[in-house]
């Protein structure tokens, strides 16, 4: 099995550097997930978001989110979670998440399960047209 990628940054995330993390001869199947700062917010135009995070506890749930994964589908061959914190302007992404496997069954069901865990249990908060908002 490959190694699992996680990071919390500040700089713009490339679904493309993220999947190329996860390469290997191994697989045949990625899924990715990339979501974007839309722009509106509880019906309010926005240009940006801010996200916060507490890192450390940030860094090591998503460890455990990737845990989870592989505990569930044996079959998923490596992870890759990056999120975004700072201000992220519409339209950029602010998480990315790359799953793979030898064969594609599983790895849609384990990219769903990452984002949502994700959504549940990370210490990370966004802020929109100041205010904070809840994930969805």
């Amino acid at each position: 099995m490959m190694e699992d990628y996680v990071e919390i940054t500040t700089r713009p995330i490339r679904a493309d550097e993220i999947v190329g993390r996860l390469a290997s001869p191994k697989i045949g199947a990625v899924a990715t997930f990339v979501g974007t700062v839309r722009g509106i917010e509880a019906d309010e135009r926005i240009d940006h978001l801010e996200y916060e995070a507490y890192q450390e506890m940030a860094i090591a749930e998503l460890r455990r989110i990737c845990s989870e994964v592989k505990a569930r589908w044996r079959t998923i061959q490596g992870i890759a979670i990056v999120h975004r914190i700072g201000s992220v302007p519409v339209g950029e992404a602010a998480v990315v998440i790359g799953v793979t496997a030898a064969h594609r069954p599983e790895v849609f069901d384990a990219l769903r399960y990452a984002i949502d865990r994700l959504k549940e249990t990370v210490p990370i908060w966004k802020k929109g047209g100041g205010r904070w908002i809840s994930e969805d």
